[in-house]
């Protein structure tokens, strides 16, 4: 659930998400932006619309429900990742002109159903396991499927999905390579079974990750999720270069609380797990766990005041967490911390946030992106659009 009763607050910078689509872009072929899960936290309506104002005209969503509230405000085409899980989400995928997954024969059968009932044609990306092991028909099962399509005389497989395991490590690239040569061998196929009915799927491989690093396997339409927002999904890696100009869009700020000295040898917060060593001064910043901002940085976490690091002391409480001032003159109650983005002249990036919480970039923004959020728009949105976000995104060879 959003939260909407603290201090803490987000600002998107829809300008650099339309900057990273726009680098993405010229990488691939074509993009499907994937803005699953309300855009990784920086709001699904708005982000869209900034996507379709750099171009975008494919979109990918989790759910049939996240669709079907993205269907009214964009053009093009919408995907439900996850597809169907009932009848009824059939029904509405093929009422509201969406584009579900399909990765199970129940659902093939659930998408006849709705276009019997709806008298049209119901268009699918069908999903292959190349390698991921979740969703997916499995690899060696496409004479199953062409099967199933035969009893299902009005669904459409416009689409060939499948989804990469590896991409994002230099490491596994065999891997990548092991998937890409299952999803030809399925593509051939279904190809094969598909020519008397006309149909002749598009091919989509590729994450953030496969797009920036394996332009072999581009193909139709290329899927980037983390990069569109920021993320390099290379970080730390021998591959970091390819994700050197992709600019975060996301800003978490929240405000000095108090400021006091913390003697030498007293301790803070619950648990007493910061001693201090030395006499400090300590400033109590307005946002804890009830924020989205995980007690695991407790003793870890860094974040910035008046353009300088400042170390998180002690426990990440619920509503507050202490930082260690001493070293930033002037600190003041109503001063604004940051915990992700810039701060005159540096930044914490979502790579080391994510780094001292112990988890991913798609985490933290997921998780931040909770709080109230306002926008920056770039210079072609238009200021009507940013009022209404403020108010509330084929193959035959590689080598």
């Amino acid at each position: 659930m959003p939260i909407d009763s603290n201090l803490l607050r987000v600002t998107v910078d829809l300008g650099a998400i339309q900057d990273n689509f726009r680098l993405l872009r010229s990488r691939g072929t074509g993009l499907i932006a994937v803005i699953k899960s309300d855009a990784y936290g920086h709001g699904l309506i708005p982000v869209a619309k900034a996507l379709a104002e750099s171009g975008a005209d494919c979109f990918a969503v989790g759910t049939v429900a996240e669709a079907t509230r993205l269907r009214p405000e964009v053009r093009g085409t919408v995907f439900a990742l996850l597809g169907p899980q009932s009848s009824e989400e059939a029904r509405e995928a093929v009422q509201r002109d969406i584009v579900p997954v399909a990765a199970r024969h129940d659902q093939l059968t659930w998408l006849q159903t709705a276009a019997d009932a709806t008298k049209r044609r119901a268009a699918v990306a069908l999903k292959f396991d190349t390698g991921m092991a979740r969703l997916g028909f499995n690899h060696a099962e496409v004479d199953m499927v062409l099967e199933t399509l035969a009893h299902c005389r009005d669904v459409e497989p416009r689409w060939l999905f499948s989804h990469l395991a590896t991409a994002d490590d230099p490491d596994q690239a065999e891997f990548v390579r092991e998937q890409a040569t299952r999803y030809l061998i399925v593509q051939a196929r279904l190809q094969s079974g598909l020519t008397t009915a006309g149909i002749l799927p598009r091919c989509s491989l590729t994450n953030s990750a496969g797009l920036l690093a394996y332009p072999e396997l581009a193909w139709d339409r290329q899927r980037p999720g983390i990069a569109l927002y920021g993320a390099n999904p290379f970080h730390g890696t021998e591959l970091e270069y390819l994700g050197r100009d992709l600019r975060p869009a996301m800003r978490v700020q929240a405000p000095v609380l108090a400021v006091h000295p913390l003697a030498k040898g007293a301790s803070i917060s619950y648990g007493r797990t910061f001693v201090a060593d030395r006499d400090k001064t300590v400033a109590v910043v307005a946002a804890g766990y009830a924020d989205a901002y995980s007690r695991g940085l407790s003793n870890k976490g860094w974040m910035l005041l008046r353009g300088q690091r400042v170390k998180v002391l002690g426990r990440v409480c619920m509503q507050m967490t202490a930082v260690d001032v001493s070293h930033v003159p002037g600190v003041a109650p109503g001063d604004m911390a940051v915990l992700l983005g810039p701060d005159e002249g540096d930044a914490i990036t979502p790579e080391e946030l994510s780094s001292w919480w112990g988890t991913i970039p798609y985490e933290v923004f997921c998780m931040l992106g909770m709080n109230p959020r306002e926008y920056v728009a770039s210079s072609e949105a238009s200021q009507g659009d940013l009022d209404h976000a403020r108010s509330d995104t084929s193959p035959s060879a590689w080598g």
